[in-house]
């Protein structure tokens, strides 16, 4: 299979990566902006299994031009069967302290990322392939909502709302797309939510679930936001 990763430097990004190179007959280009991070996801992947194609891509996803990706996942991939955008960021402060541009950072991170990467790669997709969203509990509705993550909640329910569109936007072309909005893992980013909060659930736990998702999950959804938690937060 022929598999895309955003966000594929650290937490759970990383250990999806890591998950899909267990196969040597992926293609595992991964996608993240600091080229150090990925160079040792590389590493430890040929380390697991030296037969491995994994292919580490430095973009900025905000800021670089994605005209120039196409060409290159043309020539690595030629089509491409999984997207996860699991790429993202978070801005954890009181909603009085919460300024526009922070909510606009949010937006652009967590939602307009995805939105062009998602419109750079479908060209090369066809039916049968999967769009899976990395999404998250807090904005998911009806969910427990916690204070000093207004702006980053609300991206990720726009995220949620737009896979669930693109599903309907791509039917015809039998590209399915599914939102998995995750509860805790032990990452960076919820060690930035909830500073002292120990998860129940490993990074690569979840990235295992994430990869299996991806292969899978398309068979049984499309255009679902399916909540992954076992705890609050």
């Amino acid at each position: 299979m022929n598999i895309i990763i955003t966000g594929a430097s650290s937490g759970i990004g990383f250990e999806t990566a890591l998950e899909f190179s267990l196969d040597s007959k992926n293609k595992v280009l991964c996608i993240a902006r600091n080229a150090e991070k990925l160079k040792k996801l590389f590493d430890i992947a040929i380390q697991i299994n030296p037969d491995c194609t994994l292919l580490p891509v430095a973009f900025d996803l905000v800021n670089d031009d994605y005209t120039a990706l196409a060409p290159f996942i043309k020539e690595r991939l030629g089509t491409v069967d999984i997207l996860i955008n699991n790429a993202g960021s978070l801005i954890n402060k009181p909603f009085a302290e919460t300024t526009a541009a922070d909510l606009a950072e949010m937006l652009e991170h967590n939602v307009m990322s995805h939105f062009k990467m998602t419109q750079a790669t479908v060209p090369f997709m066809k039916s049968g392939s999967h769009i899976v969203n990395i999404g998250s509990m807090g904005g998911f509705q009806g969910s427990v909502k916690f204070p000093g993550l207004a702006a980053y909640s609300s991206s990720k329910a726009a995220l949620h709302t737009l896979s669930e569109c693109l599903a309907f936007e791509l039917a015809e072309t039998g590209i399915k797309v599914n939102c998995l909005a995750l509860g805790s893992a032990q990452t960076e980013m919820l060690e930035a939510a909830f500073p002292g909060y120990e998860s129940p659930v490993m990074a690569f736990e979840m990235g295992k679930y994430v990869a299996d998702f991806a292969r899978t999950g398309h068979k049984f959804f499309n255009g679902k936001v399916l909540p992954v938690a076992v705890t609050t937060p």
